[in-house]
């Protein structure tokens, strides 16, 4: 295939934009790490990362449980809101070991916006209206944190607190360095070079066929 003469260049210059924009990218909360203490909002207990594995099959019983409620307060709002919020930071969960890795660069906001949906179950186990299903949800979820010995399983994240007042941002630069992460980029960025390709490429063809 023969590329059009500007292709290379758009090309370079997209690639250079997104290694730029890489490098440069700083996480703009103020919740910055472990050591710090969580901003003002509402505090989101720790997971383990044990406990994070267990949470994770559980979050769409979570959340539709949540979307079924037509009687909420501030509480319940503000958690269910931050926790969509966090998980679209993260990718929706879409990016490979963002949840088993700890070297993912998506693993401490996976704790986040997995911390706040149990934050969010454990509120709506005190909503008269949610409470039989958040607490048949929690039983099941105790016994299968037993089992797998759950609170065991550790990570550089477990003792990490969150709060509503400030989103996890995933470590952008890293996945640079993070195999998973890298190959992940470098499809997306095929896909839509290809793309490029299929709009500028096919549009130059037309011109020159006229």
């Amino acid at each position: 295939m023969r590329w059009p003469p500007r292709f290379p260049a758009l090309a370079a210059i997209f690639l250079l934009a997104t290694w730029q924009s890489l490098l440069i990218a700083i996480p703009a909360e103020a919740h910055s790490g472990s050591s710090a203490p969580p901003p003002p909002g509402i505090q989101i207990p720790s997971l383990t990362h044990g406990q994070m594995a267990v949470i994770a099959r559980y979050r769409g019983d979570i959340i539709d449980l949540a979307q079924r409620q037509t009687v909420t307060d501030p509480t319940f709002r503000r958690l269910y809101n931050h926790g969509n919020l966090q998980f679209t930071y993260c990718l929706w969960g879409l990016m490979p070991g963002s949840i088993g890795d700890e070297e993912s660069p998506f693993n401490e906001c996976s704790h986040a916006y997995l911390a706040t949906a149990k934050a969010l179950l454990t509120h709506m186990a005190t909503m008269p209206s949610a409470a039989p299903g958040a607490k048949a949800l929690i039983s099941d979820i105790d016994a299968d944190m037993v089992r797998g010995g759950a609170s065991w399983i550790l990570c550089q994240y477990s003792g990490e607190a969150f709060s509503t007042g400030a989103v996890v941002e995933p470590r952008w630069r890293d996945m640079l360095f993070h195999l998973p992460s890298l190959a992940v980029l470098v499809v997306t960025m095929a896909a839509l070079a290809a793309a490029a390709w299929s709009i500028f490429g096919a549009s130059s063809s037309r011109q020159r066929a006229v």
